[in-house]
């Protein structure tokens, strides 16, 4: 099993490279599935109610729109606010990630033939420590101008994209030295350009090219 992880800014690309990687038969493991997974856990929500109140629920689920704008911004309340949520929800989606890659890695031995590619898509995956879990990172290299033409098309304002960028940029650890070995693949061009990019990537991950 190789592990690859991916590292990029809210709007670079993460979730086509990951369709795209799993089109050419990688297994991915999303992170964003798992967070929704954590929020149905009755243990969560009431660690999340403790912290946040009833005004960041619908009935008994959890308004992640609303769940965000108190966790994203350059308020300092608003920063120890993702803090705390993070402490609620991480581990419990580390915990679902590493279940799944035992699942994987149990098939595979099963088989016993082949490699198989999992792609990690997890928005901070540095901040959260998981390149760590990593056989391979790669670096969606994304103009900042084609970032946010993107995400304003998925409707997200100015200010929420900024809070994001923010919290992404405090997340990173002081020291970036592990980035001396990490692949880029630029994600700033038109689908055909980025599959061709991809196509790449794939050659080096199957054929243990650098």
């Amino acid at each position: 099993m190789t592990i690859v992880g991916l590292i990029g800014k809210i709007g670079a690309g993460k979730t086509t490279v990951s369709d795209l990687l799993r089109h050419h038969g990688a297994v991915v493991i999303d992170a964003d599935a798992l967070t929704h997974d954590a929020l149905k856990d009755e243990g969560v929500r009431g660690q999340i109610q403790a912290r946040f109140g009833t005004s960041v629920f619908t009935g008994n689920e959890i308004d992640r729109s609303c769940l965000a704008e108190c966790v994203f911004g350059n308020q300092p309340e608003q920063k120890n606010a993702l803090k705390d949520l993070e402490a609620i929800v991480h581990p419990r989606v580390r915990s679902g990630l590493e279940e799944r890659l035992r699942a994987i890695a149990q098939r595979e031995a099963g088989l016993g033939a082949g490699k198989t590619v999992v792609v990690l898509d997890v928005p901070l995956l540095v901040q959260a420590g998981l390149h760590n879990r990593c056989d391979r990172l790669i670096w969606l290299e994304c103009e900042d101008s084609v970032r946010h033409q993107r995400l304003a098309l998925r409707g997200l304002s100015a200010e929420q994209v900024a809070a994001r960028e923010e919290a992404w940029i405090q997340g990173f650890p002081d020291d970036s030295s592990f980035l001396q070995a990490v692949s880029t693949v630029d994600t700033s061009g038109d689908i055909a350009y980025t599959k061709n990019e991809i196509e790449k990537l794939w050659e080096k991950l199957t054929h243990g090219s650098s």
